[in-house]
């Protein structure tokens, strides 16, 4: 009984000395990790890569071909070996609920560190304020961007459009004296007054209006769909600051 002929794939890629095609290289390991012998073609220079295009008339590399038919590029060859392939345009909760993991991890960290216990109102304490810096964080990476996003659905930024811009800095401000216990004077009417606006807005704009929206709660890049995870966020911010108005501990 004969074995079964190995398979075996040509694969175009670009590996040039500034740059080697990181899809190339995901398509590579992809191929070798399904059995596939690769027959690895490295297209150095720009004009060779141009002229492959306009051989295959294609528009991008790497190009993967299989039993002599091409497959595509890299996208393409995830979906002919059955595997997902991202949309770039849907909707997903991922980057803020990371925010919140990371947030509970350094909240729990920080107890440990102190020798509180791990699971407290203290730990929720932070990881409140820390989750509120992160977020903040996340926002100042292109403030404009997140203020352009803000003013699709907060009524205040809709007045008063700096007030966008101002946004992330009073977050992380009042994260920061929260997770310190510093200034409550301070930290707690501005968690108070911009929570209470967001969560207001989030819900006439979602449940009111019926508003299909992206969250700026991470920032102005992100597909985080504008909803329960966003009222969350503001809803954490009112609660937290009511909890040290009442002078729990």
């Amino acid at each position: 009984m004969t074995s079964p002929a190995p398979k075996s794939a040509s694969l175009y890629r670009m590996v040039m000395p500034g740059h080697t095609c990181p899809f190339g290289v995901k398509a590579r390991w992809l191929l070798k990790r399904h059995g596939y012998a690769v027959d690895d073609h490295w297209l150095t220079t720009r004009a060779e890569t141009d002229a492959f295009k306009a051989q295959h008339d294609v528009k991008t590399t790497p190009q993967i071909f299989i039993d002599g038919q091409r497959i595509g590029g890299h996208d393409d060859l995830r979906r002919f070996l059955g595997l997902r392939v991202k949309d770039p345009k849907a909707t997903s909760y991922v980057p803020v609920l990371a925010v919140f993991l990371v947030a509970a991890l350094l909240a729990l960290g920080v107890n440990w560190l102190t020798f509180l216990p791990l699971l407290s109102f203290t730990a929720l304490e932070r990881f409140v304020a820390i989750a509120m810096m992160l977020l903040a964080m996340l926002k100042l990476q292109d403030v404009d961007r997140f203020a352009t996003m803000f003013l699709n659905y907060d009524l205040l930024a809709r007045r008063l459009p700096p007030y966008g811009l101002a946004y992330p800095f009073l977050e992380l401000g009042a994260g920061l004296l929260m997770l310190t216990r510093a200034l409550d004077w301070l930290s707690i009417p501005v968690a108070l007054f911009i929570g209470g606006i967001g969560a207001v807005s989030v819900f006439k704009a979602v449940y009111i209006e019926k508003r299909e929206l992206k969250c700026a709660c991470v920032g102005g890049n992100s597909n985080v769909p504008l909803g329960f995870v966003s009222l969350t966020e503001n809803v954490m911010m009112v609660a937290m600051a009511l909890w040290m108005l009442a002078g729990i501990h």
